[in-house]
């Protein structure tokens, strides 16, 4: 069955194709409806977001699939601790295992140890677990963009520079989870996975967010490989890859951005198992990337991403090794427009707390 992505984009103008995309946009409508009425009520002041007892930063996007929040709220918890603030992670914890955590859980309690990470589809409650009984600083609202329940100190909103705009049209029928119009929500909007576009096509990404967004600072970033690591621990620089042939497995929002990054670190990707995002692997699902890496007349290793690995938890698939290709975010234009930012949010931090022990000497 075609991914939703490949019958979006579909220019074939044959019956079935016109009527499959008419149906799409039909369907979106009572999404669109429904996005609509919730922000209207938001920004009336029918519904207003809560205080939660400490400052939250909102690290969301504006369509479906991955844009790379992981690797930003790593780039923020990391920030953060060396300003040696308390700063824990919330999320809704989409697509969680019998454990009770996702993919994204796992693979930030290995990148950040000291950093809690709570998951849970209320996040209002794991907000006052947090501050009340984890005595956190700072919180990191993690796919917050669309969370309005939550009140936000900064909101940033990322997008995928090499299709940021959904395809021009709300879920199903693009990818868009909310109009173009509600960037004017977003403090700062990142743009990542710039270094896979040409600087004129980035340049008409940044004019187009500045008409609905123009007081928003704009920063530029790119996923950096980092390393290749295995469920035991054991690492690799990413150089290894150079040359090497690879089935590349992912259940992730964006494929064709894992497939990318492999192709410029030079791997010869010979096959590929593509999954759903936030997929869940069974041992049938084990045996088959086995069986595909065991067909190819050469198969050096097994590469995914962190999110897969914590979930396939093997170093090795029949004979083949499994390597995660780890990557991290690094800014490449607007550094300064972010920290500014984050500073200001210690800086009132530090106000209140100064305000709450006078208020407790009194």
């Amino acid at each position: 069955m075609p991914r939703l992505e490949e019958i979006i984009t579909n220019p074939s103008n044959t019956p079935a194709s016109i009527l499959m995309r008419a149906g799409l946009w039909c369907a979106s409508q009572p999404y669109a409806a429904g996005v609509a009425l919730r922000n209207w009520l938001y920004n009336r002041g029918f519904k207003s977001s809560l205080e939660v007892g400490a400052p939250v930063i909102s690290v969301g996007n504006l369509t479906a699939g991955g844009t790379g929040k992981t690797p930003m709220v790593a780039f923020l918890a990391r920030w953060f601790r060396e300003q040696d603030k308390r700063v824990a992670i919330l999320s809704r914890g989409y697509g969680a295992g019998v454990d009770g955590r996702n993919d994204e859980a796992k693979e930030l309690e290995w990148l950040l140890p000291d950093v809690p990470h709570l998951q849970s589809p209320d996040r209002i409650a794991s907000a006052k677990i947090a501050t009340e009984e984890l005595d956190m600083e700072l919180l990191l609202l993690d796919d917050g963009f669309q969370h309005r329940r939550i009140a936000r100190d900064l909101e940033l909103v990322l997008l995928d520079a090499r299709e940021p705009f959904g395809f021009g049209h709300l879920l199903p029928r693009g990818l868009l989870r909310e109009p173009l119009r509600s960037l004017k929500r977003a403090d700062i909007v990142i743009a990542t996975r710039t270094d896979q576009v040409a600087p004129q096509r980035l340049a008409e990404i940044r004019s187009r967010v500045q008409r609905y967004a123009p007081k928003a600072g704009w920063v530029e970033t790119r996923h950096a490989p980092v390393r290749l690591r295995n469920s035991v621990g054991q690492q690799l620089e990413v150089a290894s890859l150079e040359n090497k042939n690879v089935v590349a497995v992912c259940g992730i929002g964006n494929p064709p951005a894992f497939l990318q990054t492999l192709s410029d670190l030079k791997a010869n990707v010979a096959d590929n198992v593509i999954f759903p995002d936030h997929h869940l692997y069974t041992g049938g699902d084990i045996r088959e990337i086995g069986v595909r890496a065991s067909d190819l007349p050469q198969c050096d290793m097994i590469v995914c991403t962190g999110k897969d690995l914590a979930k396939i938890a093997v170093p090795k698939i029949e004979n083949t090794n499994v390597w995660a290709l780890d990557v991290e975010l690094e800014i490449t234009r607007g550094r300064e427009i972010l920290e500014d930012r984050l500073k200001e949010v210690i800086r009132s931090l530090r106000i209140a707390q100064q305000s709450n022990t006078s208020t407790e000497q009194k």
